[in-house]
């Protein structure tokens, strides 16, 4: 992360924003538009685009994967306008963290794959399209999501070294650290065979 530029009563609004903004549901409210019902109560019980995918509704899930890339896009747009690259990067990490533990859910959010890659694309675009073709090509060779996202976040930090900005790579090792986390069911069952498939 560079060195702060932003004052840090301004980083708090900026992370507090961004908290707010990450917390939106849109899984749930996605979910409840199309009449799907309770997504909590469906699948593997998670907010996230691949959950809502196994309602069926194709539509539904399309645009929960959208607004919730676009939640965390969005922050670290708004923070990088209206101050510097230190708020964008903290905007981020407040909406990854907001859809991980949203307020509005009781603190039981998405595991954050979306939002990840949404920050990713607007913090540094060339390593936000390696991450997305990382899972695309994870995807297709395993059929699995959960993998992909895995795959995709570990890589993350070494295509912000690699395609050239250095001064993001804490908080993407930051975000690729809390993907993991959120993931440890998922390894378990991908460890020992269990974890469904795309499409499944």
């Amino acid at each position: 992360m560079p060195e702060f530029e932003t004052p840090f009563t301004l980083l708090g609004l900026v992370g507090l924003v961004g908290y707010l903004l990450g917390s939106i549901p849109f899984g749930l409210v996605m979910a409840r538009l199309f009449g799907l019902g309770d997504i909590r109560q469906i699948g593997s019980g998670n907010i996230g685009a691949t959950n809502v995918l196994r309602t069926g509704s194709k539509p539904a899930a399309a645009l929960t994967l959208i607004l919730d890339a676009g939640k965390g896009g969005f922050a670290v747009l708004l923070a990088r306008l209206l101050f510097a690259e230190d708020a964008a990067q903290i905007a981020g990490l407040a909406a990854f963290l907001g859809h991980c533990f949203p307020v509005f859910l009781g603190f039981r959010g998405g595991k954050g794959m979306a939002t990840f890659l949404g920050t990713l694309l607007v913090l540094f675009w060339p390593a936000g399209i390696a991450a997305c073709l990382t899972w695309l090509v994870t995807a297709a060779l395993s059929r699995i999501s959960s993998l992909s996202a895995l795959v995709a976040a570990l890589l993350s930090p070494v295509w912000i070294a690699v395609l050239g900005m250095p001064g993001a790579g804490l908080v993407t090792v930051a975000l690729a650290a809390l993907i993991f986390l959120r993931h440890q069911t998922n390894i378990q069952r991908i460890l020992d065979g269990s974890e469904p498939r795309i499409g499944k």
